[in-house]
């Protein structure tokens, strides 16, 4: 063997140790930060809220490690799903929940509509995300520039189902002053709190709460820098 052939042969060998190292040094530090489907019962409600804000920081700062979106992981959850945290959010196409919070399959029960309202189907099937399937905290997700919100706030006739989301949300802003309705930021918020409020109503929810299995917050989503900001 020449010299040269060694010497590429040693680059080679050492480019490999090197990937391997990081690689193994990537999975290590995911597993510290990471719920996997089989331990994610071991959360406390502040530790998943905080896996979420973490998550988005990734994604904001470009980092995102694109947890759980393998091909083991889909068959791994396709035995059964027990997400740490619940998504009620806006059905807006720029409000794409797993990715902003750097997430894959089976982190997140997601339940989606425009103007992230709570209705009884809504409910039903949040307390079905925390009590059955075990998450640990349920984060109500607004945004900006809210088309549902800023429709509520025209207060113009619309047509069909539609008028049925903008009454959902129309209680939101009769608790504003009519200067504050002109803010549509304000009044986004508004609803989430609203909403955050309409799920403590359910009976299922309250309890997991006192029982300190569960935490609901409300967030609002900046569209322009992607960061997520608690608001309740």
């Amino acid at each position: 063997m020449n010299l040269k052939r060694r010497n590429l042969l040693q680059v080679g060998a050492l480019s490999l140790i090197s990937s391997s190292f990081v690689t193994a040094i990537n999975k290590a530090n995911a597993k510290e930060i990471i719920p996997q489907n089989d331990v994610n019962t071991d959360l406390n409600p502040e530790k998943a809220l905080q896996l979420l804000l973490e998550g988005n920081q990734r994604f904001i700062n470009n980092k995102p490690i694109n947890v759980n979106r393998s091909l083991t992981r889909i068959q791994e959850v396709a035995k059964g799903q027990k997400p740490f945290a619940i998504l009620l959010s806006c059905a807006d196409s720029r409000v794409p929940v797993e990715i902003l919070f750097d997430r894959g399959f089976g982190d997140i029960f997601v339940v989606r509509n425009a103007g992230n309202i709570v209705t009884a189907e809504e409910a039903g099937s949040i307390e079905f995300g925390s009590l059955v399937l075990g998450a640990k905290v349920i984060l109500v997700l607004g945004h900006g520039s809210c088309g549902a919100v800023k429709a509520a706030v025209d207060g113009n006739p619309v047509p069909g189902s539609i008028q049925s989301v903008l009454d959902s949300i129309k209680p939101a802003l009769d608790t504003l002053k009519p200067e504050d309705k002109k803010d549509l930021s304000t009044a986004i918020k508004a609803n989430v709190k609203r909403q955050v409020e309409n799920l403590k109503k359910s009976s299922i929810i309250t309890q997991l709460i006192n029982e300190n299995k569960l935490k609901i917050v409300g967030g609002y989503y900046d569209l322009n820098t992607a960061k997520v900001s608690l608001i309740s």
